[in-house]
């Protein structure tokens, strides 16, 4: 976790204000998870969405902004926050270790199309296995 405390994590990437070399993985799930527990899905994902792009835009890396990873990660944090019992952070990351391995997409997503041209600018679904 980064050199911002916990409950300052989600507020300071809502106002733009997150250093990118201190927001790592785990961070991304962090806010993820507080923006789904604030907001409904529109609207969190919406949130989370803009405010990745806009830190990948203040690192000087627009590109590195992928659409799908991003909703695909938001839409797999919401079903299993939906099926929770854990009410706090710490307990739900616990609980979902996978969710803590930037690779857990790998089981619905090729490297190919997850890291493609199209996959940073729309979401793409899943190709049939």
């Amino acid at each position: 976790m980064s050199t911002l405390r916990y409950a300052d994590v989600t507020v300071a990437f809502e106002a733009h204000a997150i250093d990118d070399t201190k927001f790592g993985h785990a961070e991304h799930v962090q806010v993820a998870y507080d923006l789904l527990r604030k907001y409904d899905f529109i609207d969190a994902a919406a949130t989370y969405a803009k405010g990745i792009r806009a830190l990948a835009a203040s690192a000087g890396a627009p590109d590195k902004f992928n659409l799908t990873i991003t909703y695909a990660f938001m839409s797999l944090i919401a079903e299993r926050l939906a099926m929770t019992q854990a009410d706090d952070f710490e307990s739900f990351a616990r609980d979902n270790e996978d969710l803590m391995v930037k690779a857990v997409l790998n089981q619905w997503y090729t490297t190919e199309r997850l890291n493609s041209q199209l996959a940073r600018g729309i979401f793409l679904l899943p190709t049939a296995a």
